[in-house]
């Protein structure tokens, strides 16, 4: 069994012994009363009927239906359905350091454990993208794909310890290049969230960053450890404690590299935040991830359980209905004691219909008041586990129909804006925030102004027109200025409204080169432009004249080939017949009767071509080459260079 209130349950630990107790002092009260108004002698006549047994039963079903009910609200659950529900969400790599340096304790309990926790807290944050996790030391390896089972996400992060990977050392570089590679080709936004102590022992982890930039990826990198530094403890089997040391012998101090992580996150179009304070998860994700684009990612199957209310609840309705309909006297006695009073002349005491309706009406007026208190409390309730499933488009009708109910209510106004900002509504997110904006509390009017700048910053940056895009960014621009007013102390606000300005001042400028380019525009330069495009079609066509003429000088080529064969069969079959004139790979003897020397009757005479090959020549040259084939020997991987001494914290 599930309880969708259980903290409602506590109630049953005071309301039922108060009422309990409420009803025994009434009784007594009203036995002093009748004692100190009426003689003792005449109480048996006047009590005559009346059974003390029937008041402890009315009161036992009066506590019973108090308990019920108190059990109704907390909206007891048992049995449940598998429902998939498609989420819109971001996909987040996490990548945590696992190298012996992230074991310094200059963050309590130490490095490692606080990245653990906070990768943990940012699963709780990202309630629905998917996330998956890298482990990387001296190498990378992805230990989690990407997923929205945040069972097996904790697990994977809970596993997490030095012993990872048995390569130690810190490679930035290759986790970034395994995180890249992690995600599917064609998915818009990558988010890598690094978890290091930044001591790279890997020279190329900023152009790594780099290059994951260009190929889209975002980068946030989260510094542990201080920059003082602190020794790296290690324990033996013993319980004994000794610490990191380098080939001197000597102790090392892990430092935080707060400026190269600084430089990863810039050239990952990303930002730096060092693990100092009790919000920096939150931080992270309200100001990096959450105002990114969401891509719809696959069907989560989620449990809805069956509610089961209503069962406690008649249950408590049919008691009050016997408690009420119960008489406290039997009816035959009644009118026994009022024949016997009327000889004494005093008129008994009778529980009539008037005694029963005021009872009645009572135990309606509390009924109605447990089921109005229900009905109030079950639905925020029910709206914000929409909003935690991630089906913000239920949760926004929800709060909608609560505000319809009560429409001065101000923190439904701004809960309603966060379920249709999350959805991605930003025109309605705007209208509910402008709502929460009227609240007479400075608190919730400061949070208002603030969502409001996100909602019409981003309802800007989807507009094609540069001019509404423009509107609606100085838009954006007071409301983020209005929010530092109410709370000078708000650092979001501030970051976010310079942010605006700074894009707000790039599409002016953008703007304006647009317009002077238009205006240098001028005939001469049409003409210039016409030019350079004739040109390239002149040069177009002389490289297809030049292909065909290539083409038909390689058909010649074949024709002349042929030719060439032919007569080199013709002459073989000549030496065939007259075998004597002429021997194969000799020169033509030169003709003594000619006046001419010898060297020069050898250059007019046509030259000896080579004999083709017949097929099965060619078969046994192939046959000896093969026999005579070597495997090549392998190259063995260089050492690496000597006095260079590999890094294993």
């Amino acid at each position: 069994m599930n309880f969708a209130n259980p903290h409602i349950l506590w109630f049953l630990l005071v309301l039922p012994p108060a009422l309990l107790a409420f009803l025994w002092w009434s009784a007594r009260r009203r036995q002093k009363l009748l004692a100190a108004f009426i003689q003792a002698r005449l109480l048996p006549e006047l009590t005559v009927g009346i059974s003390p047994a029937r008041e402890t039963i009315r009161a036992a079903l009066l506590t019973t239906a108090l308990a019920l009910s108190i059990f109704a609200l907390a909206r007891p659950q048992w049995g449940f359905t598998w429902e998939e529900s498609k989420q819109k969400g971001l996909d987040i790599i996490v990548a945590i350091d696992t190298s012996k340096s992230m074991l310094a304790e200059d963050i309590a309990p130490n490095r490692l454990a606080r990245a653990k926790l906070a990768a943990i807290d940012l699963m709780q944050q990202a309630k629905s993208d998917r996330l998956g996790l890298v482990a990387f030391a001296g190498g990378a390896f992805l230990q989690c794909p990407m997923t929205i089972d945040d069972a097996a996400f904790r697990q994977s992060v809970e596993s997490l310890d030095t012993e990872t990977l048995p390569q130690g050392g810190t490679a930035i570089a290759e986790a970034i290049e395994t995180a890249l590679a992690a995600f599917k080709e064609g998915e818009n936004h990558k988010v890598l969230v690094l978890f290091t102590d930044g001591e790279d022992h890997d020279s190329n982890a900023v152009e790594a960053a780099r290059k994951a930039g260009e190929a889209g990826m975002r980068i946030f990198t989260i510094g542990l450890g201080s920059a003082e530094g602190e020794r790296v403890p290690l324990r033996d089997a013993k319980g004994r404690t000794d610490y990191v040391r380098d080939e001197n012998n000597n102790v090392i101090f892990s430092k935080l590299n707060e400026s190269m992580l600084q430089q990863i996150a810039k050239v990952g179009n990303g930002f730096y935040l060092p693990m100092r304070g009790a919000k920096v998860i939150e931080k992270l994700y309200e100001n990096g991830l959450a105002p990114l684009p969401k891509s719809e990612s696959e069907a989560k199957l989620f449990k809805r359980y069956h509610e089961r209310f209503h069962l406690p609840l008649g249950l408590a309705i049919v008691l009050l209905i016997v408690e009420t309909l119960l008489p406290a006297r039997w009816k035959k006695r009644d009118e026994t004691s009022e024949s016997s009073g009327s000889g004494t002349g005093v008129s008994p005491v009778r529980t009539g219909t008037q005694g029963r309706d005021a009872r009645a009406t009572t135990t309606v007026a509390l009924l109605a008041l447990f089921v109005s208190s229900f009905a109030v409390s079950a639905s925020p309730s029910s709206a914000y586990r929409d909003y935690r499933n991630g089906q913000f488009d239920k949760a926004q009708d929800e709060y909608q129909r609560l505000l319809q109910k009560k429409a001065d209510d101000s923190r439904l106004a701004l809960n309603a804006g966060a379920a249709a900002y999350r959805g991605g509504k930003f025109d309605d997110a705007e209208t509910f925030f402008s709502q929460a904006a009227k609240a007479p509390d400075l608190k919730v009017q400061q949070q208002a102004y603030y969502n409001r700048g996100n909602a019409r910053f981003h309802a800007g940056d989807s507009l094609e027109d540069a001019e509404k895009k423009k509107a609606a960014w100085e838009e954006s621009l007071k409301d983020f200025d209005s929010a530092t007013k109410l709370n000078a102390q708000d650092t979001d606000a501030k970051n976010n409204y310079e942010f605006v300005k700074k894009k707000l001042e790039e599409l002016k400028q953008q703007q304006q080169k647009q317009d002077k380019d238009d205006k240098k525009q001028d005939p001469k330069d049409k003409k210039d432009q016409d030019k350079k495009d004739q040109q390239k079609q002149d040069d177009k066509q002389q490289k297809d004249d030049q292909k065909k003429d290539d083409q038909k000088k390689s058909d010649e080529q074949k024709k002349q080939d042929e030719q060439s064969k032919q007569d080199e069969k013709k002459k073989q079959e000549e030496k065939d017949q007259k075998p004597d004139e002429k021997k194969q790979g000799q020169q033509p003897k030169p003709d003594k009767d000619s006046k001419e020397p010898p060297e020069q009757q050898q250059a007019n005479a046509e030259p000896q071509k080579p004999n083709p090959m017949t097929p099965e020549q060619a078969m046994r040259v192939l046959d000896k080459t093969k026999e005579d084939e070597k495997m090549l020997p392998v190259q063995l991987a260089k050492p690496p260079p000597s006095g260079k001494k590999l890094k294993d914290w």
